[in-house]
């Protein structure tokens, strides 16, 4: 397990039966601990909610080690991961980990469930890795969508049909929708479309 609370790790090393890895999650050779192991990595984890983005985004390149993965967050971060398009969770979360990952929330659970509550409601979500992906460049993907998701309420001709322009590369994707509206497979379409020419 990976704790960097001193006193927690120094708990869990007297159980014995646990091997405590005590440092900061993002710090972490995901990759090494899968060299070491037998079989792909199952990741379980109530995570932190002021960096459970970045954990989520440090894991992804790992994706196709991991066997699933299953998370305690904070509701609101999980409605986002599980979003669909036209909704008002669908944003740049839900594109970069849908592409990698089928997601599911699992379960609700409330602040009582806590002693002491804390002042959000939790979920835990279930992301198995999808075995064959999109093959693209995960920053070029990520640039995409930030950018597409920069200006919510506008049209994409707004945001990214600028950026596409800039590229060369508006192509017949259809910029007269808001990003929220654009299916993750129509994202994924057109970053595979665009990467040779970032290569060029």
């Amino acid at each position: 397990m990976i704790e960097l609370d001193r006193d927690l790790a120094a708990r869990w090393r007297r159980d014995g039966r646990v091997a405590v890895i005590e440092a900061d999650v993002l710090r972490v050779d995901f990759a090494a601990l899968a060299d070491a192991a037998t079989a792909p990595l199952r990741v379980v984890g109530n995570l932190p909610y002021n960096i459970s983005t970045p954990i989520l985004f440090h894991l992804l390149p790992l994706a196709a080690r991991i066997g699933d993965q299953h998370f305690m967050l904070q509701k609101e971060v999980v409605q986002r991961m599980v979003g669909s398009p036209g909704s008002k969770d669908f944003g740049r979360l839900s594109v970069m980990l849908q592409w990698r990952y089928e997601m599911e929330l699992v379960l609700k659970v409330s602040p009582e469930a806590f002693d002491p509550p804390p002042r959000v409601d939790s979920a835990v979500v279930r992301m198995i890795p999808r075995p064959a992906p999109a093959a693209l460049d995960e920053r070029l993907l990520s640039e995409l969508v930030t950018v597409a998701f920069s200006q919510r309420r506008k049209l994409l001709r707004h945001t990214l049909g600028r950026w596409l322009e800039a590229r060369d590369a508006v192509g017949d994707f259809d910029l007269q929708r808001r990003a929220e509206e654009v299916p993750v497979q129509h994202y994924l379409a057109l970053a595979q479309r665009l990467q040779p020419l970032r290569s060029q």
